[in-house]
């Protein structure tokens, strides 16, 4: 028999998916599902998996930020001691505005992820764009960069446009098509296809890793694969 969910074939006796983790029972049926079963979106987000990612991610970018502010407060004070172009308390204030920088930003960054919530959209568009970027190298000089900017646009169910922009690779381009179905997971990065039935290719709905469709997990970071 096969799982109605993911499509995996299953023995007879099976009481639990192996490949996505749902109990087998009346909800296994005796035929793979349409185009090799990975067509809906995955039971597998409520692995406690994603849970512990999201909160070691939390805490990780608050240790980071607190180890930047500590940073600038220490160095524009030891700057303040021993430059002759800037005294403290001066620079030591200096450092306390970078430092308390560091930490608001971590702090934002948390509460919008926490804040966030899961919603389904729709890829509306596509666009390729050749953009150049200016910088300064000193000596009253600067050079240019050239580089291509792959854009996928979509839509949610209020009708707001959210973008996903690499430069120079197209992989996540040509991942998406326009009209695909995708939901945003509460709390992750990336987006997850309705349907994968043609896909060799996954994204890690955690971390972003590139993965195999055949892979049960990310190799990075370990979360389960929403397929």
């Amino acid at each position: 028999m096969y799982c109605k969910h993911c499509g995996t074939a299953l023995p007879d006796d099976t009481r639990f998916c192996t490949g996505c983790g749902n109990q087998i029972g009346e909800a296994a049926d005796s035929r793979p599902t349409a185009r090799g079963g990975r067509v809906g979106y995955s039971e597998r987000i409520h692995d406690p998996a994603f849970a512990r990612y999201l909160k070691h991610t939390n805490r990780w970018s608050a240790l980071f930020s607190v180890i930047l502010a500590i940073a600038a407060i220490i160095g524009f004070y030891i700057y303040g001691e021993t430059s002759h172009e800037m005294e403290n308390p001066q620079a030591l204030f200096i450092g306390l505005g970078i430092g308390g920088m560091f930490f608001l930003i971590a702090l934002y960054t948390i509460i919008s992820r926490k804040a966030s919530k899961t919603w389904d959209g729709e890829v509306i568009d596509k666009t390729v764009k050749d953009k150049t970027r200016r910088y300064d190298t000193g000596k009253n000089d600067s050079s240019i960069d050239y580089y291509t900017e792959y854009a996928v646009i979509v839509r949610d169910e209020r009708g707001k446009k959210h973008r996903m922009t690499a430069e120079d690779d197209r992989t996540v381009f040509d991942y998406f098509q326009v009209g695909d179905r995708v939901r945003h997971h509460a709390g992750l990065n990336s987006y997850e296809k309705y349907d994968k039935s043609h896909d060799s290719i996954i994204f890690c709905n955690a971390c972003a890793t590139l993965c195999q469709i055949s892979d049960d997990a990310c190799w990075r970071c370990k979360c389960p694969l929403l397929k």
